[in-house]
């Protein structure tokens, strides 16, 4: 089907779409950016390789991936067209990623009690980089609330219906792209020492 086809609103329901699709794509960039300075820094001398993780951070990422269920659910509620149902999945799902950003605080501060700095005499290369690639996930995970915020209240005064959900789509597929990237960014930070 060629994408100039369609009605407006179709034609609109694509454009927002690719439009996040090349937001995700900005992004994937940027932490593979992240990720191989990690990589290419991890040869130097000054390498912390025996460095463990807070466990706020592994509670943190069951409950973002809760958060991707609870979202999957209240798409699915909303097709069903129980919205009351998906209007308690959102509000689940916001709880959650409030839950997830508290958690990660209390990973860096986990951090900072066994002795670990942003920077500083006793920071080292790689704490800067663990600091900087979960506070930037979290500035992400800030902007993906605002983005379920919207949501809710649009959802909250019945704006979705089973024909017409494209902001909780694209909303979901945003939060879920976080959830992904969370995971793959704490298993990279784990196995790559």
């Amino acid at each position: 089907m060629d994408l100039t086809e369609g009605t407006m609103q179709q034609k609109n329901s694509r454009a927002k779409k690719m439009m996040l699709w090349f937001g995700i794509v900005s992004l994937i960039m940027g932490f593979a950016g992240w990720t191989s300075a990690y990589i290419v820094s991890s040869k130097r001398d000054d390498w912390i390789s025996d460095l463990e993780l807070p466990q706020a951070f592994f509670i943190s990422t069951a409950i973002i991936i809760l958060s991707s269920i609870t979202y999957v659910l209240a798409k699915q509620a909303v097709k069903k067209n129980n919205q009351k149902l998906g209007t308690i999945f959102l509000v689940t799902t916001l709880v959650f990623g409030i839950s997830f950003i508290i958690l990660q605080f209390m990973g860096f501060s986990q951090m900072l009690e066994n002795g670990y700095y942003f920077t500083g005499p006793t920071s080292s290369i790689k704490m800067s980089y663990v600091f900087l690639i979960a506070a930037v996930h979290i500035a992400h995970v800030v902007a993906g609330l605002i983005s379920l915020l919207v949501v809710l209240v649009q959802q909250i005064r019945g704006k979705y219906m089973p024909d017409t959900m494209l902001g909780l789509e694209l909303g979901a597929t945003f939060w879920h792209f976080l959830d992904f990237l969370w995971v793959y960014l704490i298993l990279f930070m784990l196995f790559v020492k």
